[in-house]
C-alpha cells in the first residue's frame, strides 16, 4: 500500500514537472514569435526611410531584437532549457549578420572555437547581444572595399565557472584615439554596459586587427537548485 501511494505520488511529480516544461517551452515559442513580429515591423517601417544613418539604426536593433529571438529559439528547441548550446547559436547568429551586411565567406572568413558552456537565459542573451555588437562591427568597419581576411570566435571555459571570450579580426583595426565612451560609440558603449551586467571585464587590443576579450563568471545551477 505504502509503495502504490509513493508510485502515485512520484507519477504525480513527473506529470507536473512535464506540464512545466511543456508550458516554459511555449513561453519561449511565444517570445521569440513576438520579437520576430517586432523585427518585422521595423524591416517594413525601414523601407520608407530615405535618410541613410536613420535606415542603419532601424537595421541594427533588428539585428539586436534577432539575436534575443534566436536565444529563446534554441531554448525552445532545446531538451535542457536551462542552457542552449552555444556552438549553433554564435554560428546561426554570425551567419545572419553575414546575410545582412551582403558579406561573403570568399572575403570574409569565420573561424569558431566554442567549448561547452552552459549559460542561464539572461547571460546568454547578454552574451547574444555583445557578440552581436562586435562581429556587426567587424563586418562593417574592418574590411573596406577588396581587403580580405577572417573573424575569429573563441568560447573556453576555465577555473571556477570563468568564461573567456575572444571576437577578433584580422583588419584595419580601429581608428587613432579611439574611446569607447564617445557618444557616437553606441555600439561599443552598449557592449561595455553589457560586460558590466555579466559582472565581466573586457580588454581591447588593436594590434594587427582588432580583439575584445571579455571575462566572466557563469552561474552555478547546483546553487540556484
Amino acid at each position: 500500500m505504502d509503495i502504490t501511494e509513493q508510485k502515485k505520488a512520484q507519477e504525480k511529480i513527473k506529470t507536473s514537472l512535464k506540464e512545466k516544461e511543456i508550458l516554459l517551452k511555449e513561453i519561449h515559442h511565444r517570445v521569440k514569435n513576438s520579437l520576430q513580429v517586432i523585427s518585422s515591423l521595423l524591416y517594413l517601417q525601414s523601407k520608407d526611410l530615405k535618410d541613410e544613418e536613420t535606415v542603419n539604426i532601424f537595421v541594427e536593433s533588428q539585428n539586436r531584437i534577432r539575436s534575443m529571438a534566436l536565444v529563446h529559439e534554441k531554448l525552445y528547441r532545446s531538451k535542457n532549457l536551462a542552457q542552449i548550446n552555444l556552438s549553433t547559436y554564435i554560428r546561426d547568429l554570425a551567419n545572419a549578420l553575414f546575410r545582412t551586411y551582403l558579406i561573403s565567406v570568399n572575403k570574409v572568413k569565420l573561424v569558431m572555437d566554442i567549448q561547452k558552456t552552459a549559460l542561464d537565459i539572461d547571460t546568454a542573451i547578454q552574451c547574444g547581444l555583445i557578440l552581436n555588437e562586435l562581429i556587426s562591427n567587424a563586418l562593417k568597419y574592418a574590411f573596406p572595399k577588396d581587403l580580405s581576411g577572417e573573424i575569429s570566435i573563441v568560447l573556453k571555459s576555465k577555473q571556477n565557472r570563468m568564461v573567456e571570450l575572444l571576437v577578433s579580426d584580422t583588419g584595419v583595426g580601429l581608428p587613432d584615439h579611439f574611446d569607447i565612451t564617445e557618444k557616437n560609440s553606441l555600439g561599443m558603449r552598449l557592449v561595455e554596459s553589457l560586460v558590466d551586467q555579466i559582472h565581466g571585464r573586457m580588454e581591447i587590443e588593436n594590434n594587427n586587427g582588432t580583439a575584445f576579450k571579455i571575462w566572466f563568471k557563469t552561474k552555478d545551477f547546483a546553487e540556484e537548485k
